[in-house]
Parts: C-alpha cells; sequence; structure tokens
C-alpha cells in the first residue's frame, strides 16, 4: 500500500487546487524537520511588528518644514495632508495590528484548521506584504488613514493568520515534542525585528531624499520582499497523515492527568473554564511582559543616568555624556530582543520536560521576585544586576508565547489546537492595548505628582508584579477537561473529514514521511537560519554597547 499521491484528490475525484489542504499531505519520502523552516518564513516576516518603532520617527518628519499636527486631533491627523503627523499618533499603528492580530486569528481559526497550512500562509503573505505596500502607498500620498488601514488592519490580519498557521502543523509533526516544536516557530516571531529592524533603517537612508528618510519606498519594498519568503514558506509547508507518528515513538501512558488523549471541539473549548483560565494566564503575562518593553530603554536611562558613566546620579551630564547613555540604553534594547527570541525555543523546550503548569509557575513566581527587585536594583545603581533581570523577564516574556500552544494540546487536545489558540490570542489584543496605556497613566500621574524621573517607575512595576499574581492563581486553577467536553468518535471522524483526508491515508500513515534530510532540507534551515544567525549578531553588536 502507498501513500495517495499529493496531485490527487483523496475522495478520488478531480485534482484539488494548489492551494488545498489535500495537496500538503506529506508523501513517503518527507522529513518532518523541513516544517519548522517553513514556519520560521512566515514568522520571521512577521515577526517586524515589533521592529515598526523605527518608523515613527521618521514618520513624523516627512514634509520639510511643515509644522507639527499636534494641534490637532487624532482623528484630524488621518486627513491631514499639510502638517507632520506626531509620533504619539502614529504609534497607535501598532496597537492596530496587535488588535487585529488576535481578532483575525479567532475569526479564522476554525477555517484554518480545513484549509490547511499553505492556503493560511499564502493567504497571511499577501494580507502583510500587501499590507505593507497600501501603508507605504499612504506614506507617499500623506494620508495617514491609509497607512492604518494597510499596515494597521490588513497587515493585522495578515500577522493573525500568519502566526497560527504553523502552530497545528508542528504539534502533529512533532507529538514527542510539542514545545520545541512550537518554539522553532514562535521564535521566529520574536527574532523577526532582529533582522527586519536594521534592514529597514538602511533603506531608509538608501531612499532617503535629502533630511527626508525613504519610508515610503521601505515599506513597500519590504512587504513585497515578505510577499515572497512568506509564500515560500507556505509552500514549504506539508501536513503529516492522520494517525501518524514518529518512527520508533509509541505514546507512553503519562502520569500527568492535564496531558489529554482526547480532542475537544473549538465551539466547546472556550466555553470551559480551563480557556479562560488560560486566558488570564497569558493576557497576565503579556501585559506585564509588555509593561517592560515599552519602559526598558527610558528607564534604564532615566534610572541610572551618570551613574553609567561613573559619575553621580545627580551630576550635569554634558552632550557626548548623554549620547553615550543612549546608545548604552540601545544596547539594552538589541539584548531584549535577542532574550525575546532565544527565551521562546528555550522555555517552550523546557516545558517537554517538567510540564506546561510548572513552567508558568516558573514565570510567574520567578518573574514577581524580579519585577520587585527592579526598583531596589535601581536604587543601588546595580545596573549589571538590573541588566540581567530585565532580560531573564523578557526571555519568560516570549517563552509565555511559545510555551502556550503546548499548554492548549495537552489540555484540549490536538485536532483543534490551532483554532482554539487563535482564539486565546484574544488574551494578546488586550494586552496590547491595556498595557501600554497602563503603563504610560501610571507613569503620567506620577510624574504630575511631581515624583522624581528616576523614581517613576517603582509603582509601575509594582503593579505589573501585582498582574503576574493574578496569572499565578489563575494558572494554578487549571485543571483537566471534563470527560463531557470530548469529542465523541463520531464527532472526531466528521471533523478530520473536513480536512479531506482518505482512510487508505490513514491506513498507510506509519508508512510516510521517513525520508532523509538531503540538500533540500541544508538549503531550507540556511534560508532561515543564516538571516537570523545575522540579527543575532547585529543584537549582540548593540548591546555591546553596555560593557
Amino acid at each position: 500500500m502507498t501513500v495517495v499521491p499529493e496531485a490527487v484528490s483523496a475522495s478520488g475525484g478531480a485534482a484539488p487546487g494548489l492551494l488545498a489542504r489535500e495537496r500538503t499531505i506529506a508523501g513517503p519520502r518527507f522529513n518532518r524537520w523541513l516544517v519548522p523552516p517553513a514556519a520560521l518564513a512566515i514568522h520571521l516576516c512577521i515577526g517586524m511588528a515589533y521592529g515598526f518603532s523605527v518608523f515613527w520617527l521618521p514618520m513624523s518628519k516627512l514634509i520639510p518644514g511643515a509644522p507639527s499636527c499636534e494641534s490637532l486631533g487624532f482623528f484630524s491627523q488621518l486627513s491631514a495632508t499639510s502638517c507632520n503627523w506626531t509620533v504619539p499618533a502614529v504609534t497607535h499603528i501598532f496597537e492596530t495590528f496587535i488588535a487585529m492580530l488576535g481578532i483575525s486569528a479567532a475569526i479564522w481559526g476554525g477555517w484554518l484548521e480545513h484549509a490547511g497550512p499553505r492556503k493560511a500562509g499564502f493567504i497571511a503573505a499577501l494580507c502583510w506584504g500587501g499590507g505593507l505596500v497600501i501603508g507605504g502607498i499612504g506614506v507617499s500620498m500623506h494620508q495617514l488613514w491609509l497607512v492604518f488601514l494597510g499596515c494597521g488592519v490588513l497587515g493585522g490580519i495578515g500577522l493573525g493568520i500568519g502566526y497560527i498557521t504553523p502552530v497545528s502543523t508542528l504539534i502533529k509533526w512533532f507529538p514527542d515534542r510539542r514545545g520545541l516544536a512550537t518554539g522553532f516557530a514562535i521564535m521566529g516571531f520574536g527574532g523577526g525585528a532582529m533582522i527586519g529592524a536594521p534592514i529597514a533603517v538602511v533603506l531608509m537612508a538608501h531612499f532617503a531624499r535629502g533630511d527626508v528618510a525613504g519610508v515610503a519606498s521601505t515599506l513597500m519594498v519590504m512587504g513585497a520582499l515578505y510577499v515572497i519568503a512568506m509564500s515560500a514558506g507556505a509552500f514549504g509547508f506539508r501536513v503529516p497523515p492522520s494517525g501518524w507518528k514518529p518512527a520508533g515513538w509509541t505514546p507512553s501512558a503519562t502520569t500527568n492527568p492535564l496531558i489529554t488523549t482526547k480532542h475537544v471541539h473549538l465551539n466547546r473549548a472556550w466555553k470551559t473554564p480551563q480557556f479562560w483560565m488560560l486566558w488570564i494566564v497569558l493576557c497576565m503575562n503579556v501585559t506585564a511582559g509588555i509593561g517592560v518593553l515599552a519602559m526598558a530603554s527610558p528607564m534604564f536611562q532615566e534610572v541610572f543616568g551618570g551613574r553609567l558613566l561613573g559619575l553621580g546620579g545627580a551630576a550635569t551630564l554634558t552632550a557626548v555624556q548623554k549620547a553615550a547613555i543612549a546608545a548604552s540604553a540601545a544596547g539594552l534594547v538589541g539584548l531584549i530582543s535577542l532574550f525575546n527570541s532565544l527565551g521562546r525555543i528555550f522555555w517552550a523546550s523546557t516545558s517537554d520536560f517538567i510540564g506546561r503548569k510548572l513552567t508558568y509557575l516558573v514565570f510567574f513566581v520567578l518573574g514577581i521576585a524580579l519585577y520587585c527587585s527592579l526598583p531596589t536594583l535601581g536604587h543601588a545603581g546595580q545596573a549589571a544586576l538590573f541588566v540581567i533581570a530585565v532580560c531573564v523577564i523578557i526571555s519568560m516574556y516570549g517563552g509565555g508565547f511559545s510555551t502556550v500552544p503546548a499548554y492548549l494540546a495537552d489540555i484540549f487536545g490536538t485536532q483543534m489546537v490551532g483554532a482554539i489558540h487563535g482564539r486565546l490570542l484574544t488574551a494578546w489584543s488586550v494586552a496590547g492595548i491595556v498595557g501600554p496605556f497602563l503603563i504610560a497613566a501610571v507613569r503620567q500621574a506620577q510624574l504630575d505628582a511631581g515624583v522624581a524621573k528616576n523614581l517613576v517607575y517603582d509603582r509601575t512595576l509594582y503593579i505589573l508584579a501585582g498582574l503576574l499574581l493574578i496569572g499565578l492563581i489563575a494558572n494554578l486553577l487549571v485543571k483537566p477537561v471534563k470527560e463531557a467536553h470530548h469529542m465523541t468518535p463520531e464527532e472526531l471522524a466528521r471533523e478530520r473529514s473536513l480536512q479531506h483526508e482518505a482512510p487508505q491515508v490513514t491506513a498507510t500513515a506509519n508508512e510516510a514521511a521517513r525520508g532523509g534530510f538531503g540538500v533540500v532540507g541544508i538549503i531550507a534551515w540556511a534560508l532561515v537560519g543564516i538571516p537570523f544567525l545575522i540579527g543575532v549578531w547585529i543584537a549582540l553588536s548593540k548591546a555591546a554597547a553596555l560593557f
């Protein structure tokens, strides 16, 4: 018996379309280690979302000699053409596409399970890359509403679909190492800015006209590049035949009651207490992490100031000394990017050995201790320990993203984990809006009350520690799903039939996908690995300013 050829419909009818899920069912010579680079190709592109801050200042200086739009309200700036947009106005683009990420993942997660990763990944490429192109056109026309529509709304939809595209596929290819599998892909999202931000800076300088940075051309060029790279990743996806398992691996009887061998349908999963406990877990972890991400650079400069140069905390600084302190803060940002990315693969892989619940327990207990220690370290002038604490915090922020898909697979099964993950990402949308607003509001209230700049972050950090305490309680309340919520054999068979897999594929599932790695594997990993390593080198180069 042989596996049904990919070009032939599993139902025996006409050949399905090029993007159809049937065309992605793995043949006998496919190696599962070709799937992670396909996932990384998508996540390294959409991860540029974290690097969008390189555009904010250049976007506020697009019209030479024109006044600022600060006298106008936000909505008036959307169509203003004779003044320069304010930085606060354009930064709302980030909040928009993070909000759209969660909304689109929740809406189209169920569709993705049936459509397959190739179609979803290709659509994500068109939305994210196309959104950047439209945003570039908006910049060239000086129409901020068009930038929001392109980068924020359409790009955000691409982010959401692209983010969850690999999850279900990777978990099914790696039932023996769920955390490692999802960590590989989501590591790319954390590392995307390490690659994309330096490219954007170089392109803006290349396309610059006088003192005006080439933001429009940069967005359009990067959008086109992302469409190509993400499409290559989408067409590299393969899904395992139903019932496939790694050679020589047999599911062992687990003593962990949280790991189920059954499956919960999306329509039931999001109504369970377990789903909402995990929603709170992710939301609190992300809100606290975003707080540190948003504050890291200014907090580092204002808390330590001249002490970074061996001067007194109250010393009057020259322009050169201020520049040196800013360079150190930029080094911290580079180090944060690195730990955000590497923490995703480290903590997700660790969760394969110690369990997801215990991993989150570490996040919250250690996180509370570190958040509460930061004010003390700042007051004591312990810059090195401060940097270490921030880096560990950010690694756990990234690790929270990469561990949660495996946590969901443990609790709800693997059949619809991608769709369930999509619904859960609404927690990220909420955190992406509430987190920055909370941090800014508390900081401003402290300044208005006359608190010194080097002390305004203390209360904020204690509040973030309180959010982690809420997450800790929610994590402790996660229990196994009741049997009544599991899909019946008939419901499971129906769900699998919607994925267009024929019985003969299942019958030979364990004969499939035993191929070698080969030249294709080396090329695939090189295409994603080399840019990632270059990004790591750039981040380390920036971090050198700290020392």
